[in-house]
This record gives C-alpha cells, structure tokens and sequence, in this order.
C-alpha cells in the first residue's frame, strides 16, 4: 500500500492533505489503476522520471498489474502532486527522499518532517525576497527605457 500524506498525518482533529487540487482525469477511488504512461502524461513527468522516483524511495511501493506494469493510484497522484510542489521549492532530492522516508516512519517524525519543511520555507522566502529586489531592478531599467524614448533626440552639431 502506497503510504500518502492524507493517510500518515492524519489527526483527529484535521487532515494535513497535498497542497494541490485533484487532477482533472481523476479517477473515482476503487477504480483508480493508472498506468505510467497516464500518470506521466497527468504530472508531466517522464516515465523514466517515475520509474527513478520509485528506485530512489521518493515515491514508495508502486502495485503492480498481473503482468508486472505499474498501477498508480489517486494517493500516488496526490503525492506526486505534493513532491512536484516541493521541487519548485528548490529543495534537493535527498531532502524529499529524507521527508518521505520520514513519512513512512510514521507519526513520531513529524516534527523532523516539519522542520525539513520550515527550512524550506526559509530558502523560498530568501529567494523571494532576492527575486523582489531583481524585480525592483526590472522595474527601475525599464522605467528609465521608457522614460528615454519620450524624450526626443536632439540633433548633433
């Protein structure tokens, strides 16, 4: 069985869902076999990318057909969706494999597993802030560039 964020930290009070909408194509739970040539085209990751996500731990135990194909259900969407949300981030690949090996550990990682995460939020608020100060440049150069074509150009002695 495919280990999920929804599954692992759950609460009694609340659920700590994926941080996206469902696809889609999502299928109804119970019905929910999708091949990898399905997930790639839902995710837009390569099957090649799957296939190493799974040998590399960050995408747990994958069922298999009778004939040995992949069948990805909606919590491997769900948690490609979240792992998808995590490399935007920037955060390395060891760290996410880190964070889901965590998460099949069980409920006493989750503070480890929060801690990956406000580091991460950390890095993305640092890049935030120096993408702002990009932006203010932008912003300053083109204003200027603006500004040079309303002036017109004075002839040359």
């Amino acid at each position: 069985m495919t280990v999920t964020e929804t599954e692992t930290e759950t609460t009694s009070t609340r659920t700590d869902a994926c941080a996206s909408a469902p696809l889609p194509h999502r299928r109804p739970d119970g019905q929910d076999r999708y091949t990898i040539s399905e997930v790639a085209a839902f995710t837009g990751l390569s099957a090649h990318t799957l296939r190493w996500y799974e040998r590399i731990g960050l995408v747990s135990h994958v069922d298999r057909s009778h004939t040995g194909q992949r069948r990805f259900t909606n919590p491997d969407l769900d948690w490609l969706a979240f792992v998808g949300k995590l490399r935007l981030t920037g955060m390395p690949v060891a760290d996410m494999v880190r964070y889901a090996e965590l998460l099949r550990e069980g409920e006493h990682t989750a503070e480890e597993r929060k801690e990956l995460l406000e580091a991460t939020r950390r890095d993305v608020r640092t890049r935030i802030a120096e993408l702002q100060d990009t932006l203010a440049v932008l912003d300053y150069k083109i204003e200027f560039y603006a500004g040079a074509q309303r002036v017109p150009e004075r002839p040359s002695a």
